[in-house]
């Protein structure tokens, strides 16, 4: 017999007026421009750097109200699904790890992606906290090859 569901506490739903809002919001496809979200400052190789809202402190210069709350313009968007806005001006290049950063990546990723039993490295993270080997240890069958890394790059580094 299943358990029956806990029911959790109900959330609490603040109804502020748009007018008291602390940063400026916006519908989809009426923003203006020169703001973007964090998505598309990463799809330009940009991070938010140093956007400060119009009160000085770091962070979102403006909300992208979500689509339920495009047909309450009088509220406040205080759902998960809004989105945060920052200045295209504003925003700095990515930094770039070094290669000691990266090295460092790379032993991390070879722990998870290497076999203890039979010491071959894969392409994806193994179970090794559940089984403890890889698939083909723990079943007895010769691995795919174009799942295992075959010859170690010069510069051993995964990214």
């Amino acid at each position: 017999m299943p358990r029956p569901r806990k029911k959790g506490r109900r959330r609490e739903v603040k109804r502020i007026p748009r007018s008291m809002a602390t940063l400026p919001e916006f519908d989809r496809g009426a923003v203006p421009e020169g703001l973007v979200t964090r998505r598309q400052l990463r799809d330009m190789n940009l991070s938010p750097g140093d956007n400060r809202s119009p009160d000085g402190s770091r962070g979102p210069v403006a909300i992208l109200r979500c689509e339920w709350c495009g047909y309450r313009p009088w509220l406040s968007c205080n759902h998960p699904t809004r989105g945060r806005l920052f200045r295209v001006d504003l925003a700095k290049p990515k930094r770039v790890p070094t290669l000691a950063q990266e090295r460092a990546l790379d032993q991390a990723m070879a722990a998870r992606q290497t076999c203890p039993k039979c010491k071959r490295r894969y392409y994806f993270c193994l179970p090794l906290r559940a089984q403890g080997v890889c698939d083909p240890c723990d079943k007895g069958y010769e691995p795919s090859p174009e799942t295992v890394m075959t010859s170690p790059a010069t510069h051993r580094l995964a990214a």
